[in-house]
């Protein structure tokens, strides 16, 4: 891999990383303890100036509560990623409040498709 295009996905990754972190009202301090580095080190994942390994992206998965797989295609541009994370939203919430969404969605996406 080119060196841009890792620069490009450990920023990608680190702001997924940032997002799971705030879902999970942590801060990176108690991020850190758990993972048993400094906070400086986390804010460096974080901001994407160094790119985890994949046996860090799983600690981190363990304490976020999610797959790994999510922490790399959180921000992907692949319509199957996407719906995948909509899947994941839509699943903590009513069937009442899915089917809201779901039509949302497709109101939109047909005004979007007549551009």
């Amino acid at each position: 891999m080119r060196k841009g295009n890792l620069k490009g996905l450990a920023g990608t990754v680190g702001r997924a990383i940032a997002r799971q972190r705030m879902r999970n009202e942590l801060t990176q301090e108690e991020v850190a303890e758990r993972l048993g580095v400094g906070n400086e080190a986390v804010s460096r994942i974080e901001r994407g100036i160094v790119m985890p390994n994949i046996a860090r992206l799983v600690e981190f998965a363990a304490i976020f509560g999610c797959d790994a797989a999510e922490l790399l295609t959180e921000t992907s541009p692949r319509p199957n990623d996407q719906a995948n994370r909509i899947s994941r939203l839509l699943a903590a919430l009513e069937p009442a409040d899915r089917q809201l969404i779901l039509e949302w969605i497709e109101q939109l996406a047909a005004r979007l498709g007549q551009k």
